[in-house]
């Protein structure tokens, strides 16, 4: 390695998740290129996939120059370019701006972790590209007509400050409950936008599901996010605000798998923890108290279900090792 410095356990933890997500997605990028009848949607996937390719090189040599086993990740056997169409109807390109939703809390984490120049030039690099593939998914999707934009309001006039405790009541079954403020409208939208994507994804992930155990995950999954779209979509018709967040794309009719399961395990899987977070984010800034109580048992379910499909994982021989430190206790008895 000559002068080559040793990166740190944070460091080298922080780049073997992102080779596990990113060589997932560059999976997932080759299906949906291939499948892609726009070519507007073949350019946008197209320059992600060479930029994330990019950084997934540099991230692999970086394990070399450190003496380090590269991970598995998700291969060329993880992905079936002949499967039928799943999904379509922009399909593509909204799930790529979940993703990209994704990957900038993640980057931030990643940043934070980071010590030395080279890896937080990866993450600035990716932060980058993340930024600009989202601009241009979500201009396209608008263009096209299969985002809904969040709800309109009226412009505050003056600036006022919040006067009593009944701004966070919620609960009282004889008081009537306060507006929605544009912060609680805003994750609301947000909750319901995500996980109608994530049900339609994981519908199409049922139906192509060989093992029995896992399309039954799935479908659990599905139920999960209607669940959380009725909960939504309740608080805000209790608000006089009508929302629908149903985007044009559809899952076909299509039982062939074009993704093997352990990818498609790990896809939600990493949609779980984005959920957990996007809970936790409306349970802190929500300030009526029975908004933060639905988001904080959102949390829960979603925790739940995700410690079940690691389980699964586990079970069958999917989830790849993270870097651990040495068990001393072990190699003393040794």
């Amino acid at each position: 390695m000559g002068n080559k410095k040793t990166i740190s356990a944070s460091e080298l933890g922080m780049l073997w998740l992102t080779y596990q997500e990113k060589t997932m997605i560059l999976r997932i990028l080759e299906y949906f290129i291939e499948k892609a009848d726009d070519q507007q949607a073949k350019n946008i996937m197209g320059g992600l996939w060479q930029e994330l390719s990019y950084y997934v090189t540099k991230i692999k040599n970086i394990f070399k120059e450190q003496g380090a086993a590269i991970p598995i990740g998700f291969t060329t056997s993880d992905v079936n370019l002949e499967a039928p169409k799943l999904y379509d109807n922009g399909f593509d390109i909204m799930f790529v701006r979940i993703l990209k939703e994704i990957s900038m809390g993640m980057y931030t984490l990643n940043m934070n972790m980071a010590y030395q120049d080279e890896i937080m030039e990866i993450y600035e690099g990716l932060t980058s590209t993340t930024q600009k593939i989202y601009k241009s998914a979500t201009l396209y999707l608008l263009e096209k007509g299969v985002l809904t934009l969040p709800p309109k309001v009226t412009m505050p006039k003056s600036t006022e400050f919040i006067e009593g405790q009944s701004y966070l009541s919620g609960f009282n079954l004889f008081n009537e409950k306060r507006a929605l403020n544009d912060i609680e409208l805003g994750y609301l939208h947000h909750g319901i936008e995500t996980n109608n994507i994530g049900m339609q994804l994981i519908t199409g992930f049922a139906q192509c599901a060989e093992n029995k155990e896992v399309k039954q995950y799935f479908a659990k999954g599905k139920e999960l996010a209607k669940k959380q779209i009725k909960i939504f979509g309740d608080i805000l018709l209790e608000s006089d605000i009508q929302f629908s967040a149903t985007s044009g794309s559809t899952v076909t009719a299509s039982t062939i798998a074009p993704f093997s399961q352990k990818l498609m395990m790990f896809c939600i899987y990493l949609l779980n923890g984005f959920g957990i977070v996007g809970s936790s984010f409306g349970t802190i800034f929500s300030l009526r108290k029975d908004l933060s109580m639905k988001n904080a048992l959102i949390a829960k379910d979603i925790y739940f279900y995700a410690d079940e499909g690691v389980k699964i994982m586990i079970k069958n021989g999917w989830l790849e090792e993270p870097p651990q430190t040495e068990n001393r206790s072990r190699l003393i008895k040794e």
